[in-house]
């Protein structure tokens, strides 16, 4: 039996919004391991809108890899859509041109396509980084941004929930403003997590990691920026990937969390990943009823 009281918390700390970005994660590849085109961003913005919910914004992973901003700015743009766009931290050079991307988009489009910027997704869950570089990683591209025409957008950084609650990073909470957490009952294998407990364990994670924001930056919005449950892949522990399993984990927890703050879901496609996350299959068809 599912638990209220989670999603009840939530929805009491983030009264006052009067909407919410929500939509999925959009990786900047095809099936055949090509890079998207302007064409393809069009087409998956095109095809959000068309589902049930109306989804206008998506979450991408880089800023230069793929061109993903040179080609997925035009097409928001084009279809009226948002991106939350991500600025990958690791190696200097790599950063450096993930930075450069970011300002290209932003100087030759502006900011109206611009939902918020994550620097750096789940450095801290793999352990590639410090705390403090990652905080000044983060201060780094707000400035760049302030300083180019960009200020007011938000800053953050995403990552798991279990790297929200380690004491260890409160440098990084403190230097965003806003928190990415990433949560999936399904690789929660040291727990009891077979689908029916799917939604207690996300709404679970996510209330520990706002309890620790809150204590560390009082007022800091915590937004969902991956969670899913797979189609195929290997069972972890108790949790069986199919097509029934993210049919009633995306009813009872997309469904509110949709409700309740900006949350995007991992992910719209994914081809022949394993586990398989995506809710549309390989010709764009959607696998499961997405209406709430």
């Amino acid at each position: 039996m599912k638990t209220a009281a989670f999603a009840l918390a939530l929805t009491a700390s983030w009264t006052g919004a009067n909407a919410y970005w929500k939509g999925f994660n959009v990786q900047a590849t095809k099936a055949d391991g090509s890079c998207r085109t302007q064409a393809d961003w069009e087409r998956d913005f095109n095809t959000m809108k068309a589902l049930p919910g109306g989804f206008s914004s998506m979450r991408v992973y880089a800023s230069s890899d793929c061109n993903t901003l040179a080609n997925a700015v035009p097409a928001a743009l084009n279809t009226g859509g948002q991106i939350l766009a991500s600025v990958w931290t690791q190696d200097e050079n790599h950063y450096n041109a993930e930075k450069a991307a970011l300002l290209s988009a932003v100087q030759r489009y502006g900011t109206r396509w611009l939902v918020a910027v994550g620097v750096g997704s789940e450095d801290l869950y793999r352990k590639e980084t410090s705390a403090g570089r990652l905080a000044q990683q983060i201060n780094e591209v707000r400035n760049l941004l302030n300083s180019n025409g960009g200020s007011g957008i938000q800053v953050g950084h995403v990552d798991t929930w279990t790297a929200w609650v380690d004491p260890a990073n409160t440098a990084v909470i403190q230097a965003c403003d806003f928190v990415g957490t990433n949560g999936f009952p399904y690789f929660q294998n040291t727990q009891s997590n077979p689908i029916d407990q799917g939604y207690n364990l996300f709404w679970q994670s996510v209330q520990a990691t706002r309890d620790v924001v809150n204590r560390v930056k009082p007022g800091t919005w915590v937004w969902v920026t991956e969670t899913g449950w797979p189609t195929g892949g290997p069972t972890e522990n108790q949790a069986v990937a199919s097509t029934p399993n993210l049919q009633r984990y995306w009813s009872e927890v997309a469904c509110s969390a949709f409700k309740n703050g900006h949350a995007f879901w991992y992910a719209l496609i994914d081809y022949s990943a394993s586990p398989s996350f995506g809710v549309l299959d390989n010709n764009y068809n959607p696998k499961i009823n997405l209406a709430c």
